[in-house]
């Protein structure tokens, strides 16, 4: 297995995940942009610019920068400012609440250009959380205040919000971490389905560290992180994500309401699908219709310690 660095991780089982109170909050969340990558080059990993945009996306790190990065996250749009999104095998929460992860956005040669922001509670599906469900390979975390004068991250590097369907024959950008690299690179390509959880796309060169980089389609919208089958690959030239449908929705209001200030009532929560993002222009072609949502299994299982592979490197 190329995609190595996790063995015998055991698992969160704080029911962080659980569903049973939330209500299926059918809304479509909008799109802002995000991301700067020539579409037309297609299947070239190289590396990503320092751009604003690229800004969102980051490396996650044990304790600090010192304890090296391991995988990939990115901000994604909240009330309170301060969500994350990224693999769950990349944030097992007694390993990583609290401050004992740290997320960095714009990480380059050593340097946090906007500061650092600890992660403070993860949220993840409770078919994860027991039984390490590949079909439920994601998770948000809520950051803490940064270390740059206790600002949100959203506030300091801006956000995107989720495209929740699959992103079959659709053209998106991935943006991740290699565990040796202290740059981030970039790849586009066509993702395609892998059964009817999943997708997959083809990008060389995504190995260990990668794990949680955003799947972001046309016109800015998280529709995917590296995960999900084999955790991610065994093979860092094909990378895997679920397919981001009602459960991961109702993860991310619920890992929203654990936020700063706290958001109205989900089940009261109407967003329009017409594009209206704050500070950014957008293109007509950035509304999209949601597809038929993911089926996971709600029911709790064992927990195990089973060992895993995944597109991370733990440090």
């Amino acid at each position: 297995m190329k995609r190595t660095g996790i063995s015998g991780m055991k698992f969160a089982t704080n029911m962080r995940g659980r569903f049973g109170a939330l209500s299926a909050v059918a809304v479509l969340l909008v799109i802002p942009m995000y991301g700067d990558h020539d579409a037309a080059a297609k299947n070239l990993t190289e590396a990503a610019p320092a751009t604003a945009a690229n800004a969102r996306v980051g490396a996650i790190f044990k304790g600090d920068l010192d304890g090296g990065h391991y995988c990939t996250a990115s901000v994604v749009h909240s009330s309170g400012h301060d969500l994350i999104v990224t693999a769950a095998h990349c944030l097992p929460a007694d390993e990583s609440e609290g401050g004992k992860a740290v997320f960095v956005p714009a990480y380059r040669d050593g340097s946090a250009p906007y500061g650092s922001w600890p992660v403070e509670s993860v949220y993840a599906d409770d078919s994860w959380n027991e039984d390490g469900d590949q079909d439920s390979d994601v998770a948000f975390a809520v950051l803490g205040p940064g270390t740059d004068g206790g600002k949100k991250v959203e506030d300091a590097v801006g956000a995107a919000q989720l495209f929740a369907g699959r992103a079959t024959g659709q053209t998106v950008t991935i943006t991740g971490y290699a565990g040796d690299a202290e740059a981030p690179q970039v790849c586009t390509n066509t993702s395609v389905a892998y059964g009817d959880t999943q997708q997959r796309v083809d990008c060389p060169d995504f190995p260990g560290g990668t794990s949680g980089s955003p799947w972001v389609v046309e016109g800015g919208a998280v529709a995917g992180v590296i995960g999900g089958y084999e955790f991610g690959g065994d093979d860092p030239d094909v990378s895997y994500s679920i397919v981001f449908g009602q459960h991961t929705k109702s993860l991310y209001k619920l890992a929203e309401a654990a936020g700063d200030p706290k958001p109205a009532a989900a089940s009261s929560t109407a967003v329009s699908p017409q594009p209206a993002a704050a500070s950014e222009s957008l293109t007509p072609d950035q509304t999209r219709t949601q597809s038929q949502s993911q089926s996971q299994s709600q029911t709790p299982t064992r927990a195990t310690n089973r060992p895993i592979t995944c597109a991370c490197i733990l440090p």
